[in-house]
């Protein structure tokens, strides 16, 4: 989502952008004379069981700069994107093309993990001529765990706050909420390390204070378990799951309160949406979340786990209209004054043409 809002923005002021990727992202489904979609064609290959992607992507990457004579690569994830941004500058024999790789999280604190990927990662990143993590906790861990030796420019993640602020300002919530309940939210891929378990127990404590309903989004390996839980704890009647959605903006003004108690978030993008949309975020204070969300002024970050804290919090913000507006306004001000498109592509603008120079 970061990679194509900002390939439509620098698009915006006039710069001639090529996405290349395995299928179009959902956000560049819509025509824009300055963008040019690349699809990576995944050809099998009969020595092996997985087709070569890394591969193919480096061989297209090489194909349309040859097309096309850009100026460099932005690489998002070290890999397989960066590793094949580095074979086809290898493949061109060009010095002059420049690799910048943004670091967005997964491929440190998951990837990076795995001793089999290590070497290859950290080969990526030194072999780029910029770097980019979208939190501060990010860059910290990466030079910590990789011993990177070049500088890593921290450029946080971004959103349109006037789109989020503006046109989903109605929702209907009367669909979710048909008697005036409250409404907690949390999005998510439902894997364990966002424990959405503990998202479930902290609404049935909620519940038991006041009238409230759970709207779950997203799909994942422990959505099953989650439902079961829900049954479990005789909750069915007030969840409601509803599936992968490509754009969240449309239900978080439906939200209350959103809910991320994640043992790991790189940066909290979903954290800046509700915010964006005036929604306090209640969650754990960890990775780059409080970055994101202010505890005590936009909402209320506790230790991993800690759902009777998150639970009695969220109690006393929404039984307090006056102390929740307040939030309510910190938590806009917040996402429009410091992560704004506006703000943040000027500045990948400004980080390009230092790297082009040099």
């Amino acid at each position: 989502m970061v990679a194509s809002e900002l390939a439509l923005g620098l698009a915006e002021r006039g710069h001639e952008i090529h996405i290349v990727s395995y299928a179009t992202p959902f956000r560049l489904r819509s025509f824009n004379q300055n963008v040019y979609i690349h699809e990576v064609e995944i050809a099998s290959y009969p020595l092996f069981k997985y087709p070569p992607y890394a591969l193919n992507l480096a061989t297209t990457l090489a194909d349309i700069h040859e097309q096309y004579n850009f100026d460099l690569i932005h690489a998002h994830y070290a890999v397989p994107h960066a590793a094949s941004s580095f074979l086809a500058k290898q493949i061109l024999r060009n010095d002059k093309l420049k690799i910048i790789t943004t670091l967005h999280g997964t491929d440190i604190t998951l990837v990076g993990a795995d001793k089999s990927f290590h070497r290859v990662i950290k080969f990526s990143m030194e072999e780029s001529d910029g770097i980019t993590a979208v939190s501060n906790y990010l860059r910290k861990k990466t030079l910590k765990e990789f011993d990177i030796k070049q500088n890593i420019e921290v450029i946080y993640n971004f959103i349109d706050t006037k789109k989020n602020a503006d046109k989903y300002e109605d929702c209907a919530r009367d669909k979710y909420a048909p008697n005036g309940e409250k409404i907690l939210m949390h999005a998510s891929n439902f894997r364990p390390v966002k424990r959405v378990s503990d998202v479930v127990r902290i609404f049935e404590r909620v519940r038991r204070k006041i009238p409230a309903k759970l709207l779950l989004i997203g799909e994942g390996p422990e959505r099953l378990f989650i439902k079961q839980l829900v049954k479990d704890m005789e909750l069915t009647e007030h969840v409601w799951f509803l599936g992968q959605q490509d754009y969240i903006e449309h239900l978080l003004s439906c939200a209350d309160i959103f809910i991320l108690p994640s043992e790991q978030e790189s940066f909290g993008l979903v954290a800046l949406e509700a915010h964006a949309c005036g929604v306090p975020v209640v969650g754990a204070e960890t990775g780059g979340l409080p970055e994101v969300v202010r505890h005590n002024q936009t909402g209320y970050l506790f230790p991993v786990g800690e759902v009777a804290m998150m639970a009695d919090k969220t109690i006393s913000l929404l039984s307090d209209e006056k102390l929740y507006a307040k939030f309510k306004a910190n938590a806009r001000h917040r996402a429009k004054s410091l992560f704004d498109i506006k703000l943040i592509i000027p500045q990948y603008e400004a980080y390009y043409e230092r790297i082009l120079s040099q």
